[in-house]
């Protein structure tokens, strides 16, 4: 089904749920001409995956009691993996209203949210296709996990709010720019931050400033919850902070994508 058989079929009001249906049908179905996208996505986390246990693993010490360095670097190099991935919506998103796409989906009686939702729904389904390439990857290199289907079932349920969160950040970078350099760019500091956490490294071993940051950046506690996760052990309050972070940036991103998308379009 295409938006022109949305059009066609009625003149009333607009179907949010049905909309966004088809539109996110769209652009899966561009993902599915150009599978080299996820596995693009999926090539820079998995270089850094191997790098790190097999060249500087052996020289890092991480405190922990038992495991071995890859069951430590796996949660960072999972938010590395969505936060390459979804400058992929701001590109398409961009390429869409620069192509004039997005202003014939709002002349046409479709909800005008199923436009970002899809956008935002593609961006879900690709992510976590790429972390279950790295997560396959990484069960090759070593990883092994004590989690039971319900620890497994939480670290998916963080991932989603973490890729959902992160493309509403890409949704107002991809109706904000003027380039699609300047789409993209905003995904370079998202990438950089798991670097300045608890993902590398602990972050009593960094200098004092730098040790405040990671300790109290959202990234420490996502990934400090999800190695908790995996490795079967209690998590304690770093999932609520963790979630707190996680909530409460996806609500703030969702707003302001919804006001400069109305402001667009006025």
């Amino acid at each position: 089904m295409t938006t022109q058989t949305i059009a066609a079929r009625r003149t009333g009001a607009a179907h949010p749920l049905a909309d966004t249906g088809v539109l996110t049908g769209r652009s899966l179905r561009h993902i599915l001409r150009s599978p080299d996208t996820i596995i693009t996505t999926a090539v820079t986390p998995v270089a850094l995956l191997l790098l790190f246990v097999f060249v500087f693993g052996g020289a890092i010490e991480t405190g922990a009691a038992g495991g071995s360095y890859i069951d430590y670097l796996l949660p960072g190099i999972l938010l590395i993996t969505v936060a390459s991935g979804v400058s992929y919506t701001a590109y398409r998103l961009f390429l869409d209203k620069q192509g004039g796409v997005f202003e014939r989906f709002q002349s046409m009686p479709i909800a005008r949210s199923s436009v970002l939702w899809a956008h935002v729904l593609t961006s879900l389904v690709a992510n976590l296709v790429a972390v279950a390439i790295v997560i396959g990857v990484a069960l090759l290199a070593g990883f092994r996990t004590g989690a039971g289907l319900g620890a497994w079932l939480a670290v998916v349920g963080i991932l989603v709010l973490f890729t959902l969160a992160l493309t509403w950040l890409a949704v107002i970078a991809g109706l904000w720019a003027k380039t699609i350099d300047g789409a993209t760019a905003f995904s370079y500091p998202l990438i950089f931050l798991p670097f300045i956490s608890s993902a590398f490294v602990p972050t009593a071993s960094m200098p004092g400033p730098v040790a405040w940051f990671a300790e109290h950046q959202p990234v420490t506690a996502i990934v400090d919850t999800m190695r908790a996760l995996f490795a079967g052990q209690p998590v304690g309050g770093e999932i609520w902070v963790a979630l707190a972070w996680l909530v409460g940036l996806l609500v703030v991103v969702q707003v302001l994508a919804g006001v400069i998308q109305r402001r667009s379009t006025r």
